[in-house]
């Protein structure tokens, strides 16, 4: 909001002067829309800033996505989810809110304290177990009804695949590992945190086949509370470029690991002639240049990194490493 400038008297007399005289409309004198004055409600104080509510969209349109890949899969149909949009409200209108009956899970925000919400319109509820059952979509618009004991169990299922989809989208700010409590059909029967407690309220626009609804996710700030300097662009990029390091590194050692390196066991070295080579027969005994209680020496790929003793597997022949030969001496000598 800028700032008021007191006019001295001479600034008063000549605009005075100027609208007398038409050099001046009065319309001109209005405000220019330079000085722009916001609302500011003190029952419901807006606790995320705008960074921060970036931050938390970027999270969520992650986790969308996600969501979308996890139950197309799951019911083998054409899904969609996009984030609409991102309030902030007190738990009192986010409840009045919602239609009775619904599907809502209340879930633990585990490893941090307290519990959200995740409420799916009975619409798209009953859709996914429609289509789980294989039954027919289009003729879940119209009902409205308690769900069952085993459709229970069932949706349970959807939310824990929910929460994995949950869980991976924060990944770049917490660690979460979330689990449904309980589930419920009336809102009123639910309370998490007092009327006046302010909410991060996240709604998705959900279709499943023809059907379509809403997915309400109502986190209360003081759950995220602990969290909440770690919503800034600044922070979800670091994190985000450092995730993506340790995975390559990992993904690099993986590929290295299926890596087919030759081994080999040297008992030890001599020298003969040609023709003592061509005359060897079975039986016959080469004298080596090494002791029977000496180590052997273990190549790979052509050089010595391992020291060893020979020895028997069952009926087969093994190598016991005893020890590993320091790096400053794996270049000392090529096994050719």
């Amino acid at each position: 909001m800028s700032s008021n400038r007191v006019l001295s008297q001479n600034e008063i007399d000549s605009l005075l002067e100027a609208v007398s005289s038409g050099q001046l409309e009065t319309e001109e004198l209005k405000d220019d829309g330079s000085e722009v004055v916001e609302v500011y409600d003190f029952k419901h104080p807006n606790k995320l800033s705008k960074d921060q509510l970036r931050t938390l969209r970027m999270v969520y349109e992650g986790f969308a996505r996600l969501l979308t890949t996890t139950i197309s899969t799951q019911l083998r149909t054409m899904t969609k989810f996009e984030l609409a949009s991102i309030d902030q409200l007190s738990y009192e209108e986010f409840v009045s809110s919602l239609p009775q009956p619904t599907i809502l899970s209340v879930c633990d925000f585990y490893p941090l304290h307290g519990e959200f919400i995740i409420e799916i319109n009975p619409r798209i509820g009953y859709a996914i177990i429609e289509r789980l059952f294989g039954g027919n979509i289009e003729g879940t618009l119209s009902m409205v009804r308690e769900f069952t004991d085993i459709e229970e169990v069932v949706l349970k299922k959807i939310n824990k695949s929910i929460l994995d989809s949950f869980s991976e989208a924060w990944e770049n700010v917490v660690d979460l590992r979330p689990r449904v409590k309980e589930l419920e059909s009336n809102p009123q029967f639910t309370q998490i945190v007092p009327n006046n407690d302010m909410v991060i309220l996240a709604t998705f626009e959900a279709a499943i086949g023809k059907v379509d609804g809403l997915i309400n996710i109502s986190i209360p700030y003081i759950v995220l509370e602990p969290i909440v300097s770690k919503l800034s662009a600044q922070y979800w990029f670091s994190s985000a470029r450092k995730d993506k390091a340790v995975e390559s590194l990992n993904k690099i050692k993986q590929r290295l690991g299926k890596a087919k390196l030759p081994v080999e066991a040297e008992l030890g070295r001599t020298t003969i002639t040609v023709a003592q080579l061509l005359q060897l027969g079975t039986g016959d005994v080469v004298k080596l240049n090494t002791k029977t209680n000496e180590d052997l020496i273990i190549y790979i790929n052509n050089k010595k990194k391992f020291s060893a003793k020979p020895g028997k597997r069952g009926s087969k022949l093994a190598i016991e490493i005893t020890s590993a030969i320091p790096e400053d001496d794996w270049e000392d000598e090529d096994h050719e």
